[in-house]
C-alpha cells in the first residue's frame, strides 16, 4: 500500500521544533516525509502564537499551504501549535481551510485523527489541554545531524506580565532525569554531537519533581555520555542561576562556555512592571559572578523595548548597561501588546514609531559591540562544528555560537565534512560572522 507523503512547516521557537519532531515521530511508520510541499498529500503547519508578528506569520503560512489543495497534491491540511491552542475556537470558524486542528499536547492521536478524516472527510478539532503530561516519544530530527534540541521541561510558572505562554503551555513540569538521559543517549547513538537544552525556563528544572533546582545534577549526568561533544544551555533566567550551576559549567569541559539569559530589560522599574523577580543590581551581580567564575563565557540575552511605561530614563539605563557590560550576543524585540496578558491593559503604552526607533538604537549599539568583540578573535583558534557549504565556503559554529541566531564561522577549505569538528584559526572578523582557515594541532 502506498504511503501518503507528509510535509511539515515548523514555525516559532526551538521548543516548537521539538514538538514538530515528536509529531513526525508518531507518524513515521505510516507515512513518508517530503520537504517539497508540491509533493505533499498531507501538510502540517506547526504554528507560533507568542506575539503579533508570529501570529500573522502563522496565519499567512496556513493560508499559503491551503493553496496547495487546489494547485497540487494536498488532500489534508493540519494546523497545530501555540496559535491553535490559543485561538482554536476562533480559528475553527474563521479558517475552514484547516481540516484537522490540534493544540500542543495531543500528538499521540495524530494517526487516528488522519484515518478518521480520510474515512469520513469530516473535520477534526482537538484543542483540549492538559498540563499534566509532556510530549515525549521517538523524534524525527530536523536539525543538522550533529545537533539536536532536548527539551527538559514544559510550561511555565513565571507569569511575566507580557507573556501568554503559561496560558498556552500550562504549569511548569519537569521531565525525569532518567527520561532525559535515555533520549540524550539515543540522540548521541544516532550521531548527535551537540545537545541544546531548552525549556521555557531551564534553570527551574527539577523543582517540581525533586523539590529543588536540579539542572546542575542533570548536567553532570549528561556529561558522562560518551561521544557527546557539546552541551549548550538556553533560557536560563538570571534570578534562578545557582552557584552549583555556575560551578558545574566552569568545571565540565563538555558544557559550552555559553549561556542564554533572557533579561528582557535592565531598568528595575521596567523589570518590576514586567513581573520579573529580579532587579538591575541583582542582574549585574549575577553577570559579574558568572564572568568571574567562567572568564571566557559568552552571554546571550534578549531584550524588549517599548514596554508600557518605558521612560527615556529607563531606555537610557538599558543603553548604558549594554555599553558598559558589552554582552556578547543580544537579540532585540519590540514589545507586543498581547490580549490576555496584564501588560496589555497597562497605561502608558508606547507608540509603534517610538518602539521602532528604540529598537534601531539598541541594534546599532550592539552591532558596534559585536564588531569590537569579534575583532579580538582574530588569530585565535577554535573548535568548529562544520554545518554546511554555500558554494564558496564551508561554514559552522564555535561553542560561542548557538544555531540560527549567533552567526557563523566561514572556512576557506574545499575538503571538509559536514558534522565533523575542525580546528580553525580566525583570520577576519565581520559584525556577526567570522572567517578562518583550518589548521592542525601545531597551528600558531
Amino acid at each position: 500500500m502506498t504511503k501518503y507523503k507528509v510535509g511539515l512547516v515548523s514555525l516559532g521557537c526551538d521548543k516548537n521544533r521539538v514538538d514538530s519532531e515528536i509529531l513526525l515521530g508518531e507518524m513515521k511508520t505510516n507515512y513518508e516525509f517530503t520537504n517539497n510541499p508540491k509533493e505533499a498529500e498531507i501538510i502540517i503547519v506547526n504554528t507560533c502564537g507568542f506575539i503579533e508578528k508570529a501570529k500573522q506569520e502563522s496565519i499567512d503560512t496556513i493560508l499559503e499551504m491551503a493553496k496547495y489543495k487546489n494547485k497540487y497534491n494536498c488532500k489534508l491540511l493540519i494546523a497545530t501549535g501555540c496559535l491553535t491552542q490559543r485561538y482554536g475556537k476562533d480559528l475553527e470558524e474563521l479558517m475552514p481551510e484547516i481540516d484537522i486542528m490540534l493544540g500542543v499536547n495531543d500528538y499521540k492521536k495524530i494517526n487516528q485523527y488522519i484515518e478518521d478524516f480520510i474515512a469520513g472527510n469530516e473535520r477534526v478539532v482537538s484543542i483540549d489541554y492538559s498540563d499534566e503530561n509532556i510530549n515525549e516519544g521517538n523524534r524525527v530530527i530536523t536539525t543538522d545531524k550533529a545537533t539536536a534540541y532536548l527539551r527538559i521541561a514544559e510550561g511555565c510558572d513565571n507569569f511575566c506580565t507580557y507573556c501568554i505562554i503559561p496560558k498556552i503551555r500550562g504549569k511548569f513540569r519537569s521531565r525525569s532525569i532518567e527520561n532525559i538521559l535515555k533520549e540524550a543517549e539515543a540522540l548521541v547513538s544516532n550521531g548527535v554531537k551537540e545537545i541544546i537544552l531548552v525549556a521555557q525556563d531551564t534553570t527551574r528544572y527539577g523543582i517540581d519533581l525533586y523539590g529543588e533546582k536540579t539542572l546542575h545534577k542533570l548536567l553532570k549526568e549528561l556529561c558522562k555520555i560518551n561521544d557527546l561533544k557539546w552541551i549548550r544551555l538556553m533560557y536560563c533566567y538570571p534570578e534562578e542561576i545557582t552557584e552549583e550551576l555556575i560551578n558545574v559549567m566552569a568545571s565540565e569541559e563538555k558544557i559550552c562556555k555559553y549561556i542564554d539569559m533572557p533579561l528582557q530589560h535592565i531598568s528595575s522599574n521596567i523589570l518590576k512592571l514586567m513581573g520579573r523577580k529580579t532587579s538591575k543590581e541583582d542582574v549585574i551581580d549575577k553577570i559579574n559572578t558568572i564572568r568571574k567564575s567562567i572568564p571566557d563565557i559568552t552571554i546571550r540575552t534578549s531584550l524588549i523595548v517599548g514596554f508600557p511605561g518605558e521612560s527615556d530614563e529607563d531606555f537610557n539605563t538599558l543603553k548604558d548597561f549594554l555599553q558598559e557590560y558589552k554582552l556578547e550576543k543580544v537579540g532585540v524585540f519590540r514589545y507586543s501588546q498581547e490580549e490576555g496578558t496584564p501588560a496589555a491593559t497597562m497605561s502608558n503604552q508606547i507608540t509603534e514609531d517610538l518602539k521602532a526607533k528604540r529598537e534601531e538604537e539598541v541594534m546599532l549599539i550592539q552591532q558596534n559591540i559585536s564588531s569590537e568583540i569579534n575583532s579580538l578573535k582574530i588569530g585565535r583558534i577554535y573548535d568548529i562544528l562544520v554545518e554546511g557549504y554555500n558554494g564558496e565556503y564551508f561554514f559552522g559554529r564555535s561553542e560561542e555560537m548557538a544555531p540560527d541566531i549567533d552567526g557563523n564561522v566561514f572556512i576557506k577549505d574545499q575538503d571538509l565534512k559536514v558534522g565533523e569538528f575542525v580546528k580553525v584559526k580566525i583570520t577576519e572578523a565581520l559584525e556577526y560572522d567570522l572567517l578562518g582557515v583550518v589548521c592542525d594541532e601545531s597551528c600558531k
